[in-house]
């Protein structure tokens, strides 16, 4: 029985899309977006140059002088895209399935900054005047936010190639391998064209009516040729790690980029660093506590920014309050007892979206059934739970658009929560905790977080415990900052659909 016959619930669509891929150029993602967002340089470079000219220009200055400083300028681009290319500015696309632009950052503000001084010692050994502080100073600014702003653009015309999909399969027919597969199939932004599964565990002989199921360990090698698999995630399998092993080594020599699910992936965040005894490799896991320093420097930036926050949002809060009081009856205000960082109890607030008297059991039955049941990847990812008739018109709406959400800056201001941090959980809901979730309380609750960002109303109550875990083990405040720099983006997507 061939690979294409044995791959029952695997999409036809993706399939022949796969096949069809074999016809094409061996062009593969990362061919398309380092090309791309080279572009993207050196046109944000090249126009943030000319913004700088015309806001400051120099009135008499020879134009045969004029002429030299933007030859000198051009000069310097290969060496701009040379310093990118070692801050690693064009080889994650490739790698990562969720790199963004707002990683970039740093990369770009040091390559720009590094850049800008290199425009000053150029023009400066070539004796050219009219180079001021404030000239250099506005095109470091226009550089940072035209270079961002171009990536931008150029990531969303590659997402929109065919080029940029990777016909993935993963390695593991287990609740792992089943949870990833649900992930990718609510995350198209990834860029995967999840083909199905591959049993690596020769002891477990594939069910052919098994769904998803692409083949055996004996079939990979056929599957990659046949399907031209680019990405192979690896879910690891009970007794299957000396295959799994040999598989791996498969990929690689056959030039499929690779993924790994740690055993560990529960406690693994984003901070974790790999290191190494005498060539060993060792994953590091930092402790999971704020430093003094942390705790203040975090507890400053929520109080500034809600503060304003509260300011501009006032007016809005006002007309959100007399739409609830007019369209039912009962307070404006929704009031919970809720969990915060060290499990201490506080009063969580929130503009009223239910009518009075809703009983609360519906939701509790839900979070034990969701804790105790297998993750699907064909799934809706109810993380809310919808109850339509329970809802107001108004209250659908401010759902929707997370307005609801606004009086927790008061929350904030009183230092129960903090402006990013895990959802402040029910009392109710650690009665299904596992042990290591109750991690998430060692940092503040926060009224957005990792799970509100990247999965949003997509994962399930276990997936969203994960994610807060992750967050706790991975804190850092440059993750605080692009947390709250995604989630009005993420708001006004999920609003407008």
């Amino acid at each position: 029985m061939s690979v294409s016959e044995r791959a029952f619930g695997v999409p036809q669509e993706a399939r022949r899309s796969a096949r069809a891929g074999q016809s094409r150029p061996a062009q593969r993602r990362g061919w398309l977006v380092r090309r791309m967002l080279l572009v993207a340089d050196v046109l944000g470079l090249s126009i943030a140059y000319a913004v700088s000219r015309a806001a400051l220009p120099s009135p008499g200055e020879p134009a045969v002088e004029e002429v030299w400083k933007a030859l000198v300028f051009l000069a310097t681009l290969p060496v701009w895209i040379v310093g990118a290319k070692l801050l690693s500015l064009y080889d994650r696309d490739e790698e990562r399935t969720d790199h963004t632009t707002a990683d970039d950052f740093t990369g770009v503000f040091h390559l720009v900054t590094a850049g800008a001084w290199l425009i000053v010692l150029a023009q400066w050994a070539m004796l050219l005047s009219g180079l001021t502080l404030e000239r250099i100073l506005v095109f470091w600014a226009a550089a940072i936010v035209l270079v961002m702003l171009a990536r931008s653009v150029a990531r969303a015309y590659c997402r929109r190639s065919p080029t940029y999909v990777q016909n993935t399969v993963i390695l593991g027919t287990g609740k792992v391998g089943r949870l990833v597969a649900r992930k990718i199939a609510h995350h198209p932004e990834y860029g995967l064209n999840l083909l199905g599964f591959v049993e690596p565990d020769r002891a477990r002989q594939p069910d052919p009516g098994e769904d998803g199921l692409l083949g055996g360990a004996d079939d990979l090698e056929e599957i990659v040729s046949r399907f031209n698999v680019q990405r192979a995630i690896v879910a690891f399998s009970p007794g299957g790690g000396r295959e799994t092993l040999t598989l791996t080594r498969k990929l690689r020599d056959l030039g499929v980029q690779i993924d790994i699910v740690p055993r560990l992936f529960e406690l693994v965040g984003p901070r974790v660093g790999v290191h190494s005894v005498e060539g060993l490799p060792l994953v590091g896991l930092p402790p999971s506590r704020l430093s003094r320093s942390s705790t203040v420097i975090k507890r400053t930036v929520d109080v500034v920014l809600a503060t304003a926050a509260l300011i501009v949002a006032a007016p809005l809060m006002a007309f959100i309050a007399l739409r609830i009081k007019l369209g039912s009856p009962g307070p404006v205000l929704f009031r919970q007892i809720r969990l915060g960082q060290g499990m201490y109890e506080f009063t969580f607030l929130k503009f009223r979206t239910m009518y009075v008297g809703t009983d609360d059991e519906e939701h509790r039955r839900y979070i034990r059934t969701s804790m105790e049941q297998d993750v699907s990847a064909e799934g809706n990812g109810l993380f809310k739970l919808e109850r339509e008739s329970a809802v107001t018109p108004f209250g659908a709406w401010l759902r929707r658009t997370s307005l609801d959400e606004l009086p927790q800056l008061i929350n904030v201001l009183r230092g129960d929560m903090s402006l990013v941090g895990p959802r402040p959980c029910i009392p109710y809901e650690t009665e299904s905790f596992e042990p290591y979730h109750f991690d998430r309380f060692l940092v503040p609750a926060g009224l957005t977080g990792l799970w509100q960002v990247t999965a949003r109303a997509h994962s399930t109550f276990v997936e969203a415990l994960d994610m807060d875990v992750a967050y706790a083990h991975g804190w850092s405040l440059g993750l605080d900052l692009r947390l709250l720099f995604l989630t009005p983006v993420r708001v006004l997507v999920g609003a407008t659909r």
